[in-house]
């Protein structure tokens, strides 16, 4: 009788096999360990800049300072601010598993807005912190030093946002203190002036995201091709910060990082033509 009435889930029947980005993302071992060993590499990092702070040896910030760039870095001055971590929300923080499973359920279609604002505002109870971000979380705080999330949801639906990161475990958040949605500091999606804004009250001594763009605006550049873009984010001059006060979390399903063509990202040089010949 009690097996009887046992929960079984829901077999989906009619969906196709999830695409290859959703199975490596939420399914595999791969990406929980990389980003479980990302956000380790973060915290410790966070706790020996502010131990440094705290002994009075100075220290990097993390956000490039205004007319700076990757090629030519340049870093917000910390000064006597209070130390703080800027973080991406999506696929950074939390995963949108919900929303993930709602699209590869349906074939992996194109973004649909109106279907997206609808998870920013009720999709809070399917969510799921990133593998290791509940604890680094901890870890900063536990150190003296303040999370706060730049995300690209709309700042109408803020209250969604900060619903979603307490069901993932990462703590409370105010928008406007410890929460920047699309619009907060200055119109449109870029997150620089964001950035700027938090780096004018804060040491921020480390960044996280999935998307260079949670880095610096300057990667989402529309004239930077992908092999351009590349070669950017592999600048000698911004090759230190990788690992060492930038973070980059996995995300395989969305952004400039899975755009191009074959001619985009093959280059002629190394275009195997096969055993047969046929390029």
């Amino acid at each position: 009788m009690l097996a009887g009435c046992a929960t079984k889930p829901v077999p989906i029947a009619s969906a196709p096999l999830p695409a290859r980005g959703y199975q490596w993302l939420h399914g595999s071992g791969e990406a929980a360990l990389i980003s479980r060993t990302a956000y380790e590499a973060m915290a410790g990092f966070v706790e020996a800049a502010q131990a440094a702070r705290k002994a009075g040896r100075p220290i990097d910030g993390a956000v490039l300072a205004t007319d700076a760039s990757p090629q030519a870095p340049a870093w917000t001055a910390c000064g006597d601010k209070p130390s703080a971590v800027v973080l991406d929300m999506d696929e950074t923080s939390v995963l949108n598993t919900g929303a993930n499973y709602d699209a590869a359920r349906r074939g992996d279609p194109p973004f649909d807005a109106k279907r997206w604002d609808a998870w920013e505002r009720g999709g809070a109870a399917y969510v799921e912190p990133l593998p290791g971000a509940v604890a680094a979380f901890a870890r900063f705080r536990a150190a003296g030093v303040t999370p706060v999330v730049i995300t690209n949801r709309r700042s109408a639906n803020a209250g969604g946002a900060i619903a979603a990161l307490a069901q993932a475990g990462l703590g409370d958040f105010a928008q406007g203190d410890t929460l920047f949605l699309a619009g907060d500091v200055a119109p449109g999606s870029g997150k620089d002036p964001r950035r700027a804004f938090v780096a004018s009250r804060y040491c921020v001594l480390a960044m996280a995201g999935d998307q260079l763009g949670d880095f610096s605006d300057l990667f989402n550049a529309r004239t930077l091709a992908p092999q351009s873009r590349r070669a950017l984010a592999l600048s000698p001059a911004i090759g230190g910060k990788w690992g060492h006060g930038w973070f980059l979390m996995p995300n395989p399903l969305y952004g400039p990082g899975i755009a191009g063509g074959f001619d985009d990202i093959f280059p002629a040089a190394v275009r195997w033509p096969g055993p047969d010949g046929d390029r």
